[in-house]
């Protein structure tokens, strides 16, 4: 719970207001997001899934990222809720949860975000193979699906460490191997190295061969097997606005491992003036990293050309779904062909 005490003189009046204005603010914003951009960001990564999904035979490999991004986006939203109405961000709080509870939520969240980053930089780097090589199958849509499963693999087992810790809490200090495991800023560490650095790495490695490609004037510019234009600014638009989003929070991961700052607050506690602001500015890294699950689909919707042609062909499946629908039937043919 959010709450400030004065611990010695030292501590002014001024200090103990603005760690009551900080958790004002933060509960401002929670119920905001919870009354926006929650259900906008529901709405539309199932929406996102569904849609796309429904039309399989027309999925290109941006889709099939993007839907991967969007069923992380609907873990974030069941996180969200959760941790949101908590004492942690609110003062008008539903409930308070335990130890348990909030190590499962901090591996929902950190799959969830391993997800989204990785598969913002596959996009990209895909992107690139699609530019350079059209006509092979590499960035096909069959080995983007395979490669998004590996992804939840690997975000899994990455999230792990996080298990481990939520076990040897529980278990007698006594053992030294245990002990040395309780270690958060080890945790954080390698969650910032492999959930950001990498992906940071990797999507400006991308960025540069693309920018190479599109300097270099080659017969096969006018291929017609070349993605549509505006998935280039789909994906720098994506690439944007993820990095925007978690990079603050990624941020506070690095604080918290170089200057061992206290740990995150899952219950009552009661906070030092000192500490608000670090814990308000992770509170707000995080609420801009929940954003980014309506942030996704919502630019996907504006931006796809194709998403309203295939919201289109389902509501009309959906609308004759007990007749012949002879006109649907020819429209897939023609997308297989």
């Amino acid at each position: 719970m959010w709450i400030c005490m004065v611990y010695n003189e030292t501590d002014t009046s001024v200090d103990f207001r603005l760690c009551q204005d900080f958790g004002l603010i933060l509960s401002v914003f929670s119920l905001i997001y919870l009354l926006v951009c929650f259900p906008l960001g529901l709405c539309y990564n199932v929406l996102l899934v569904v849609v796309n999904l429904s039309n399989k035979v027309s999925m290109t490999m941006p889709d099939v990222y993007f839907v991967n991004m969007a069923i992380a986006g609907l873990v974030l939203n069941l996180v969200a809720p959760v941790e949101l109405l908590s004492s942690t961000f609110t003062r008008w709080h539903a409930w308070d949860y335990n130890n348990e509870v909030y190590i499962t939520l901090l591996i929902l969240f950190n799959i969830s975000s391993l997800v989204i980053m990785y598969s913002t930089t596959l996009l990209s780097l895909d992107y690139y193979i699609e530019r350079a090589l059209p006509r092979t199958y590499m960035s096909s849509v069959y080995n983007t699906k395979h490669v998004c499963g590996f992804i939840w693999g690997g975000a899994v087992l990455t999230s792990f460490s996080s298990l481990l810790f939520y076990v040897c809490n529980h278990i007698s200090t006594k053992m030294v191997e245990c002990s040395k495991m309780q270690n958060k800023e080890a945790a954080d560490a390698i969650m910032m190295f492999i959930g950001y650095v990498v992906p940071a790495v990797a999507v400006f490695y991308a960025f540069v061969l693309i920018l190479r490609i599109r300097k270099e004037s080659t017969p096969l510019d006018q291929d017609s097997a070349r993605l549509d234009p505006s998935i280039h600014r789909l994906l720098l638009a994506s690439v944007c606005v993820q990095f925007v989003l978690w990079t603050p929070y990624y941020m506070t991961l690095l604080v918290h491992t170089v200057a061992g700052a206290p740990g995150y607050v899952s219950n009552m506690h009661y906070l030092p003036s000192y500490y608000s602001t670090y814990y308000f500015l992770r509170c707000v890294s995080k609420l801009l990293a929940f954003s980014s699950s309506f942030a996704m689909p919502l630019m996907y919707r504006q931006m796809n050309k194709n998403f309203s042609n295939k919201l289109q062909r389902l509501l009309r499946r959906l609308h004759c779904r007990d007749q012949s629908c002879t006109h649907e039937r020819s429209t897939v043919q023609q997308v297989v062909t």
